[in-house]
């Protein structure tokens, strides 16, 4: 496959950078994961209205541009890089996303323009205490109540669900079991029996709750996809969460990229013995090792990319190939940067340990690495 971004796309990876150098620079950043939100809310206002990014892949009726999973690509890549700090994956690629996919027609006219505007955070749950990413691993219960439903358990994990004011949430109906049963709800974030708290993680850029629902009342309006799609979400969610993956390693890809790039300038004008650290054997192979993950998870994240805009059944295998290496790649970018920078990367007041931490959460988010080659293994048989 030959995959190039087109004249748009790369314009937009250009101007996302520019932005994003300043918008999310180090004392930028720093303020926003100080915030009681975890965001900027005036670069989010931009990136919303004057950049238009939230509409990206929203479809034209619903107030958006109506591209593919590939326009992501290089924003995404840009956003990684700058160690960006707010809730556009989970709104983006999370929430919007499933609402494209499945949601139905007065679900779309009532939250997709909004999403597009910047007006409404989205996020979706669907991982509990355990951490698991498959079906088994949903165990809130949606119980039939007279012509709706009434809803209990705890999601864990949930990316921006403090700050979301609608989530999505992956439930099962009373009784079943496995795939069978699986049912994606939009409920309002200040829904009666709706309680949310902020979990404390590694890496401060990114915000996990843990949000209980307590007997919440739905209906067959709160079911994603209306009520011929009661009992079967859980195709949807699988469609969901991998072209999250392939999202999220294009993500890592730019992380991976940033790290590389500190390290080689920083070896460039750190001397010993009189020298460049470049100038070391043992520093160059480390910064080789580095190029050569980065450019082999680009090229993973991009394959899934591409096959995400065809629609292709081979996401599944795709998205969990770039998703495990992008993953492993950025972490071991981040940790040789450290290594290359020596006892200032181990500083707070340098990013270094920033993109440390981002790259180590980021291993376990939508599946840690182990997890996706399980399914990879299954995907082609083994």
């Amino acid at each position: 496959m030959k995959f190039s971004f087109d004249d748009e796309q790369l314009e937009l990876k250009k101007a996302a950078r520019k932005f994003l150098a300043t918008a999310s620079s180090s004392e930028r950043m720093r303020a926003a994961m100080a915030s009681e939100t975890g965001y900027d809310a005036d670069v989010w206002a931009t990136i919303a209205g004057e950049l238009g990014w939230l509409a990206l892949t929203i479809p034209e009726e619903y107030d958006g541009f109506g591209l593919g999973p590939v326009s992501l690509v290089p924003l995404l890549e840009e956003m990684g890089r700058a160690n960006y700090s707010g809730p556009f994956f989970s709104t983006v690629c999370l929430g919007a996303s499933t609402l494209v996919l499945g949601g139905t027609e007065a679900q779309k006219r009532e939250y997709l323009p909004s999403i597009a505007a910047g007006e409404l955070l989205v996020t979706l749950a669907h991982t509990e205490a355990g951490g698991q990413q498959d079906a088994a691993g949903i165990t809130t219960v949606a119980k039939a109540s007279g012509a709706g439903f009434v809803l209990n358990g705890v999601k864990r994990h949930v990316l921006d669900g403090a700050i979301a004011g609608l989530i999505l949430v992956a439930a099962r109906l009373e009784g079943t079991s496995g795939e069978d049963g699986v049912t994606l709800f939009a409920i309002r974030a200040d829904a009666k029996g709706v309680t949310r708290t902020v979990l404390p993680t590694i890496d401060q850029t990114r915000r996990l709750a843990e949000i209980r629902f307590d007997s919440v009342e739905l209906d067959a309006s709160n079911v994603v996809g209306g009520a011929s799609e009661i009992g079967r979400g859980y195709p949807l969610l699988s469609r969901v969460l991998d072209r999250a993956c392939a999202a999220l390693a294009a993500e890592q890809v730019g992380g991976a990229e940033a790290c590389l790039d500190m390290a080689v300038e920083y070896a460039k004008v750190r001397k010993q013995f009189g020298k460049a650290i470049g100038t070391f054997q043992a520093i160059q192979h480390a910064a080789a090792n580095m190029l050569l993950r980065v450019e082999s998870a680009k090229s993973a994240a991009y394959y899934a990319a591409a096959i995400a805009a065809d629609d292709s059944p081979e996401l599944t295998e795709a998205a969990s190939i770039a998703k495990s290496y992008a993953s492993e790649a950025f972490f071991h970018c981040a940790s040789e940067n450290i290594q290359i920078h020596g006892g200032i990367g181990f500083t707070w007041e340098h990013d270094a340990p920033l993109f440390y931490k981002r790259a180590r959460a980021g291993e376990f988010l939508l599946g840690e690495p182990s997890y996706h080659r399980e399914r990879i293994a299954k995907a082609i048989g083994l």
